[in-house]
């Protein structure tokens, strides 16, 4: 085909996208065809080098070596069979959950939306079983993004995403990150949960600090108040930890987890320590049509096997040091560059005005950018980059901001 042709075809697609779909996400005008390691490509074979990862998804590229042969194989015995049945994937990857988060019970979900709802409920479980009562009230942090579902929704610290749809779930309080004061003079004998982002996501890229979460994680001890960690986006490597809790060895009594969990295959999970699940959900409380299904797990399995085999966490920490190096170097060629945030592959460049146009250009350049609010980039490739990827990103955004 010529490419005039090529250029109508996805002009085409496009249009019947927009006559079809709900119209909830303002899409960048190229329909993506496939991808290979860290590039992306569309419909008419034009190269993207990827930064965008599925929004922090797909931490091992596009087509790791057997991650899709071990999904096929899985596709070839079973792909689902409902919670009334054990199998075998997901026996083995709550197993292997396990091992890397610390923790001791495993729910899986369908999405990092879905994880939230499920560690909402075991919070306000627990906290129904010690006084009967249904009054209870969860604090979680502004700026902060937990889902688009009711609950998850009710504890993202945005007005803009809950005000068309309150009221939501219960009485929730929004705190400051990294300003106890500001939690613990919300704290009454209501709280039954304190939940945060140990690295803001949607927020800005903004991680906790160490000593603010030693001192949550002490008030939720005094207090017996359970500490909920979302590490949906922040967890899975990103960070050059397992997950960032893991950092600082402050423990949260749930946490939830997602996205590069499944490596492009929709799965999530939340977890929860063995005091909690001995005094939270039971049987007929929660469940789930697809959670835990075995081909979802399979993908897990995968994932978390190549992780430990081809130790992708230590390949964070060895290349994160050069994005951050390069990233601080065009904040020194650029004044519009405010403030460079962010830890591990999980970074962030703050701009004095609305970054649509950079990463419009960039998109044009063949570099895929996401924000993080209006005036923020945010930078949550794939955790195979190479340096290389990271020079080629830097000259393409050099240029764009230019």
């Amino acid at each position: 085909m010529s490419d005039a042709q090529n250029n109508m075809d996805m002009k085409t697609y496009i249009d019947e996208a927009e006559a079809a779909l709900l119209h909830t996400y303002n899409r960048y005008q190229i329909v993506l065809d496939r991808g290979e390691s860290t590039y992306l490509y569309d419909m008419n074979g034009k190269k993207y080098l990827d930064f965008v990862a599925g929004i922090a998804v797909f931490a091992l590229g596009y087509h790791y070596p057997g991650y899709d042969d071990a999904l096929k194989a899985q596709i070839d015995k079973l792909i689902h069979t409902s919670n009334y049945y054990y199998n075998v994937p997901a026996i083995e990857a709550a197993k292997k959950i396990k091992k890397v988060s610390g923790m001791d019970r495993v729910f899986f979900t369908n999405s990092g939306a879905e994880a939230l709802e499920g560690a909402l409920k075991a919070a306000k479980k627990y906290a129904w079983l010690k006084d009967g009562k249904q009054d209870h009230e969860i604090i979680a942090m502004n700026h902060s993004f937990h889902g688009r579902t009711a609950g998850a929704l009710s504890v993202t610290g945005n007005p803009k995403y809950r005000e068309p749809f309150e009221p939501l779930f219960g009485t929730i309080k929004f705190a400051e990150l990294n300003d106890f004061d500001s939690v613990k003079n919300l704290v009454t004998d209501k709280t039954c949960a304190i939940i945060l982002e140990p690295v803001q996501g949607e927020g800005g890229l903004t991680p906790a600090t160490e000593e603010f979460l030693k001192s949550v994680r002490g008030l939720c001890d005094e207090k017996d108040i359970l500490l909920i960690f979302d590490e949906v986006q922040c967890g899975m490597g990103r960070t050059g930890y397992m997950y960032a809790w893991q950092r600082f060895g402050i423990k949260p009594d749930i946490m939830t987890s997602a996205k590069a969990l499944g490596c492009g295959v929709p799965v999530g999970a939340f977890m929860m320590t063995e005091r909690v699940a001995q005094n939270s959900l039971t049987s007929g409380d929660h469940g789930t049509t697809y959670g835990g299904n075995p081909l979802a797990c399979a993908a897990i399995n995968k994932v978390l096997e190549i992780y430990e085999q081809d130790k992708i966490v230590d390949h964070v920490n060895q290349v994160a040091p050069y994005l951050e190096k390069r990233l601080n170097e065009l904040k020194e060629k650029h004044d519009c560059i405010i403030e460079h945030r962010g830890i591990g592959l999980m970074q962030g460049l703050k701009f004095d005005r609305s970054v649509g146009s950079i990463i419009n250009a960039a998109l044009e350049k063949g570099l895929l950018l996401i924000n993080a609010g209006a005036d923020i980039i945010r930078f949550v490739p794939s955790l195979i980059i190479t340096e290389q990827n990271i020079d080629d990103m830097i000259a393409i955004l050099d240029t764009c901001i230019e």
